[in-house]
Parts: C-alpha cells; sequence; structure tokens
C-alpha cells in the first residue's frame, strides 16, 4: 500500500506468545487448554496507589542500595514487590501482569529504565526515556516475575535517579478464577473530550490554576474531534477510561507542575501522579483511571497555570457476556518490536512535515499465538510509541512536532499520541485500534521524524460471523 512518502511496511517478523503462570516463562510453548482465554484477560481497577518511592524525603517500600538508584553502563537493576500490595492479590497464579506508571526523576545523566518480571530475560526495549535534570513518567503493563517481583534496571553512564512506582490495576489470568470478573478494555478511535484552550467541557475556558481541581464526565461524553456521540458509553459498566493527556506549561503565569487523575477529589493533595511537567513544556502521558461512582474522573494540577488536554482512547467495560472475547486483553511474554523507521528493513526513512503512511500489523496480528494456537482476531494492540529523533527541513529554522496514530479506514483525529522536539527520545504508552486490514495510519506534523513502536499486549476481538 503506499504512504505519503513511501511503501507501507509490514510488521513481518512472526512471534511466539505464551501465557503462563505469572513469572513464570516456558522454554518451549505451552498448550493453552481449550476455552482457557474465557476467563482471562480481564482487568481489575485499583484507586491509584504510590507503591514504590527511592526518593529518601519520602521513601515507601525502597529497596538496596537504598535512596537513588546508580546508573550504569551494564545495566544496574533493583527488585521491587509487585503482588499482595497496593490492592494487587498475592496470588501469582491469579496476575497476568500490571498496570503502573513508572517515573524517573532527580536524573543526574542521560539514560534509559526498563522493567520486567524478575528472572525473565533482559527486555529488549526502554520504558523511559530521560536526559540530566528531567523527571519523566510513563505508563507500562509489565508482568510479575519470581517471588511476585519486578526487576527495574537504569542504564546511564554515571550518576543517579530516583524512581517512583503508582499502580492503577491488574489483569488477570485464564488459568484460574480471578475471584470476581474484570473489566475489558474496549479500544476507540482516539477523541478529543477535553480541552482548557478552548473550553472542551469546560466552562469557561483558560488554564487550570495552582492546588485547583476539575471534575470530567466520562460515562455518555461525546468526541469533539472527531465529532463521536457517546464516544463512552452512558452505561455503568463502564467503570474505568483510557486517557492521553497533555499537559502545557508555556504562557503567563505558569510553572513547573504535575497532573494526577483520580476517581474522587481528595481533601489534601493526591498521593499519585500520572504526568510531571517543567515549565515550558508540552508533554503527553496515557493514563488508565477508574471512574468515580457518578461516572467522573477527577483531575487536579499541582502548581502554576496550566493548559491541559484530554482525548478518550479507550474504556473499561465491566459485566461482559463471559463466552466473548471482545477487549480480553493478551501481554506479551516480553515486548516485540515492531517497527523502527532508522532500520533498512522497515525503509530507513523518517516521516516528513505534514506526511503520512500506513503500518499494516496485518502479519504480526497472526504470529501472536498461546503456545502453538494462534490467538485469533483483535481490535488492537498495547505498546511503547517513541519519538527516536526530530530533524529540522532547514538547518536556521528550529522545529518541534507532534505524531497521531489511529484506524486506517478513518480520518486523522484532532488529537496526537506525543509531542516531540529536536534532540529529545520521547516514549508514550499508546492504545493503537485496527482499521482494514489490521492497518494503522501514522501522521507527524512538522520536521523529520523517527519513531518506534514495541508492541506490549494485544486486545482480543471476537471471531468475525
Amino acid at each position: 500500500m503506499k504512504s505519503a512518502r513511501h511503501l507501507g511496511r509490514s510488521c513481518w517478523a512472526a512471534l511466539a506468545l505464551i501465557i503462563g503462570a505469572a513469572g513464570v516463562l516456558p522454554s518451549t510453548p505451552a498448550l493453552a487448554a481449550p476455552g482457557s482465554l474465557a476467563g482471562g484477560g480481564e482487568y481489575h481497577p485499583l484507586p491509584p496507589d504510590r507503591i514504590f518511592d527511592s526518593r529518601s524525603s519520602s521513601p515507601k517500600n525502597d529497596v538496596a542500595p537504598l535512596g537513588a538508584k546508580p546508573l550504569s553502563a551494564n545495566v544496574a537493576t533493583f527488585d521491587i514487590q509487585l503482588l499482595g500490595i497496593g490492592g494487587i492479590p498475592t496470588d501469582a497464579a491469579r496476575v497476568l501482569a500490571v498496570a503502573v506508571n513508572v517515573t524517573v526523576t532527580d536524573v543526574g545523566n542521560s539514560g534509559y529504565l526498563k522493567a520486567y518480571g524478575k528472572g525473565a530475560p533482559v527486555s529488549a526495549s526502554s520504558i523511559v526515556n530521560f536526559v540530566r535534570g528531567q523527571t519523566i513518567p510513563n505508563l507500562a503493563i509489565v508482568r510479575p516475575g519470581a517471588d511476585g517481583q519486578l526487576t527495574i534496571g537504569l542504564f546511564g553512564q554515571s550518576g543517579t535517579a530516583n524512581v517512583i512506582v503508582d499502580v492503577f490495576g491488574w489483569f488477570s489470568t485464564s488459568a484460574v478464577a480471578s475471584g470476581g470478573d474484570g473489566a475489558r478494555l474496549i479500544p476507540t478511535t482516539p477523541a478529543r473530550v477535553f480541552d482548557t484552550r478552548d473550553g472542551t467541557n469546560r466552562s469557561p475556558s483558560g488554564p487550570m490554576g495552582p492546588a485547583s481541581w476539575v471534575e470530567l464526565q466520562i460515562r455518555g461524553i461525546d468526541g469533539v474531534n472527531p465529532a463521536v456521540a457517546d464516544v463512552v458509553p452512558n452505561s455503568t459498566d463502564v467503570i474505568g477510561v483510557l486517557l492521553n493527556v497533555v499537559g502545557l506549561t508555556t504562557g503567563s503565569g505558569a510553572s513547573s507542575t504535575y497532573l494526577s487523575l483520580v476517581p474522587e477529589q481528595t481533601s489534601s493533595n493526591p498521593t499519585t501522579s500520572n504526568l510531571n511537567l517543567p515549565i515550558n513544556t508540552i508533554k503527553a502521558n496515557l493514563v488508565m483511571v477508574p471512574l468515580g461512582a457518578d461516572g467522573k474522573v477527577r483531575l487536579f494540577n499541582y502548581s502554576g497555570n496550566t493548559q491541559v488536554a484530554a482525548d478518550v482512547v479507550g474504556y473499561l467495560a465491566a459485566n461482559q457476556d463471559a463466552n466473548t472475547r471482545r477487549g480480553r486483553v493478551v501481554p506479551l511474554t516480553a515486548p516485540y518490536r515492531t517497527f523502527d523507521t532508522r532500520e533498512p528493513q522497515w525503509g530507513g526513512v523518517a516521516l516528513g512535515t505534514n506526511q503520512t503512511e500506513d503500518w499494516s500489523f496485518a502479519e504480526f496480528a497472526a504470529s501472536v499465538s498461546i503456545g502453538p494456537d494462534a490467538v485469533g482476531e483483535q481490535l488492537g494492540v498495547i505498546g511503547n510509541l517513541t519519538a527516536a529523533s526530530l530533524t529540522r527541513q532547514s538547518a536556521s529554522v528550529p522545529v518541534s512536532s507532534f505524531l497521531t496514530m489511529w484506524p486506517a479506514n478513518q480520518s486523522r483525529p484532532g488529537s496526537s499520541n506525543l509531542n516531540t522536539v529536536e534532540g529529545a527520545v520521547v516514549p508514550n504508552l499508546a492504545v493503537l485500534t485496527y482499521g482494514t486490514n489490521y492497518t494503522v495510519k501514522a501522521y507527524n506534523l512538522s520536521g523529520y521524524a523517527h519513531y518506534v513502536f514495541d508492541a506490549s499486549a494485544v486486545i482480543l476481538a471476537d471471531p468475525a460471523a
């Protein structure tokens, strides 16, 4: 298929995926029991909770070496507990994966962070990329390993960094009953539902002030761009939402800040954060948050005047038919690089200014299996989208840009997955909904952009009638 610049690229490498007991990665494929997917891959939201913090001023469940963790050219690692804390069950056989927001702060040098189940092979993909002085968060879906623990590795030439981990929920296995039905993840075409700059679902327009809260109705909310009535169904079965939240700390009264999304407003500042923003920054982060009893979420801005936009990319639906597959999530045994535009096998060509190209995920989707058995039809894929580099069109004109990915059979939405500037490596977890023939489009606003997608889970669909 043709894109704006060149032939569309194909994710053609095969991959075997295995769902075993949590933290166990068999060396040979394991045959899934017939119908085993019927009870698993469902999401159980939890009240946001900080389960790990290495900062000496507010340590929580810290591990040796205590305090800021060293950066090492050989990847310095430490293990943190996942199972049994923050509301995550203690039984490893029940927990397929966990949704966490990982934040790196107080950074002494450039580097990146990896996270993988204790005892599993070292992941080839990073979750967070950072430079000196930054505070960078990213949502991730991780699998507990041996002893219910997660190994975190920090790579850098020298220096230290602090690490913070907030938990938002967990996915149940198909191996045993989950002890209560969970929710399905239903991806949507990205649709803008909140924007302080033009007053979308906020009146009047204008930035959020310091220590301020905003309520955002989620059940029954309409998308603005594109215009979609009830982009999230108006149903009490909807118990959570996935929002790509963008913060802008520019203009009068702006300062460094953080944003938190929670189900209910608290009398004091929230104890977790979703997005950390230095001054003069535009930054996005994917947020998975439970809804309050009234179908709303609450957004908190810590400091300064901050513009905020939010795009719905999916929602969590409970009480679904146990005999169906739609919305069940199958995490991969390890992140899988579906493409990297820098590499010759995927074209080796940057995406230019105001250009669009197609990516076919058909062969990747067909390769996903539990043991020898293909998982079948899929709605979409979850993974880390990374802006690897951005270069100028003109040597004398600085450039900034954003990347947007959406289903190939639909018009480009008025939203973005991430924002990037020259010299920055910017990751953000993305939910990509498949269009016709498992195809997704990508758009770059300005400059020449190289980008990477590392898949971490797939979202199942019901078989075609």
